[in-house]
């Protein structure tokens, strides 16, 4: 029997927390405080939704009050009946006559949007007393399309066409779930913080190694150049060749730039060169990755929505998306994505904007459910103390979450 559970109140919630010296530094983004917006769902039970968008300090109280805004018109309703058409939901509070103005779809009213509609899905799984990556993988495909709003993206991926892939996922859905007891390949962002200086890098890859990491990242984009090249040398120098590298230089090099920075760090063999340009710029980066192949670009950190991401399958510029569900609007807008993304025979490697803490739960969806590779996952470690139920890491890989929902909740 379905337990009803009907929302009363949404609380909203300006969180900031400190970092080490040099944490979470990028060639751009250089004094970095993690932030979130969190929207709370509170119920007429002691369930609580909560939901999670990502920044880096400044601004955080504006996307809490878009927060207040676009939560208006879910007090008074039941979770299950919402959750039941989603994507009609979804498309409704992204669409407000007055706010998509301020967008549409991108910046501050998005990454509102991203929080609520995580809230939703976390209270959801709540109510179901489930993990979220159960409630997902659950779904049968009709359950899984109502949850999406397809508008303006029927051109690269229709309804009829979506709930194809998900029918053949369910064919071999059974051998996919062997990874719920290996746990998902997570791979080192730490290693190779923008600000750390060069011995700091070499030991954290060191010790990355040491704890079970196969691959790892490190930030690139210095003014000076030689800096980038021999920094990636180095690293690969400390680790050895069986260890994957990526590189990661947070869109600040022109187009030129790229092409000529990546031609050069193409022998110490990077997996792949992120954000290598100004992340709205599809056609840039579809030059790009004719130019510097077989080196592979990935992106999707800054990508804020399904109608960019589309674009950018459409033109063959990416070889890795990187979707986050704290950018974009949230799990149902990352679903439909991934889905994009699977048609298009691109690997879905989620930037962790939550740390991990949702995409732990959507990675094993888009692996079980909808057939995508089961590559890694990134691992941030910085904001672990503040979680009531911390994304954990053995051996290199993450193990499966128990808790219900989606590992949202604040150590109070």
């Amino acid at each position: 029997m379905m337990t009803s559970v009907v929302i009363k109140e949404i609380v909203v919630e300006d969180k900031r927390f400190p970092l080490d010296s040099g944490a979470g530094s990028d060639a751009v983004h250089t004094i970095p405080q993690y932030s979130y917006a969190v929207c709370y769902l509170k119920t007429d039970s002691p369930l609580t939704g909560v939901g999670i968008a990502f920044t880096l300090g400044s601004g955080n109280d504006l996307v809490c009050k878009a927060i207040e805004y676009l939560s208006e018109s879910l007090v008074g309703k039941e979770i299950n009946e919402l959750m039941a058409n989603f994507g009609t939901v979804f498309s409704q509070l992204s669409d407000s006559p007055t706010f998509r103005w301020l967008g549409p779809h991108k910046g501050i009213i998005h990454l509102a949007l991203a929080s609520i509609t995580n809230a939703c899905f976390d209270l959801w799984a709540k109510t179901k007393k489930v993990p979220l990556w159960k409630l997902l993988v659950d779904l049968s495909p009709e359950e899984v399309v109502n949850l999406l709003d397809f508008r303006y993206v029927e051109d690269l991926l229709t309804k009829e066409e979506a709930l194809e892939i998900l029918h053949q996922g369910q064919v071999t859905k059974s051998e996919r779930e062997k990874i719920l007891s290996t746990g998902y390949t997570g791979y080192d962002t730490s290693v190779g913080w923008f600000n750390y200086p060069d011995d700091v890098v070499v030991e954290n890859a060191k010790q990355a190694v040491a704890k079970g990491f196969k691959a790892m990242k490190l930030k690139v984009g210095s003014k000076d150049f030689s800096r980038d090249i021999n920094r990636a040398f180095l690293i690969r120098e400390t680790v050895g060749d069986d260890i994957t590298i990526m590189l990661d230089a947070n869109q600040q090099w022109t187009l030129h730039q790229s092409i000529e920075i990546i031609r050069q760090l193409k022998d110490m063999n990077p997996y792949w060169v992120e954000e290598p340009t100004d992340p709205d710029d599809v056609l840039a980066h579809q030059t790009l990755a004719r130019a510097v192949s077989p080196v592979k670009i990935a992106l999707g950190e800054h990508v804020p929505n399904k109608i960019m991401f589309k674009n950018f399958l459409q033109a063959n510029a990416m070889s890795f998306n990187q979707v986050d569900t704290v950018r974009v609007g949230g799990i149902s807008e990352f679903i439909l994505i991934s889905l994009m993304s699977k048609k298009c025979n691109v690997p879905v490697i989620p930037h962790v904007g939550d740390m991990g803490q949702i995409h732990q739960h959507l990675v094993l969806f888009n692996h079980i459910s909808i057939g995508l590779p089961d590559l890694f996952l990134e691992y941030i470690p910085h904001l672990r103390k503040y979680f009531k139920f911390p994304v954990t890491i053995s051996d290199g890989r993450y193990k499966v979450p128990e808790n219900y929902g989606s590992s949202c909740d604040f150590v109070e």
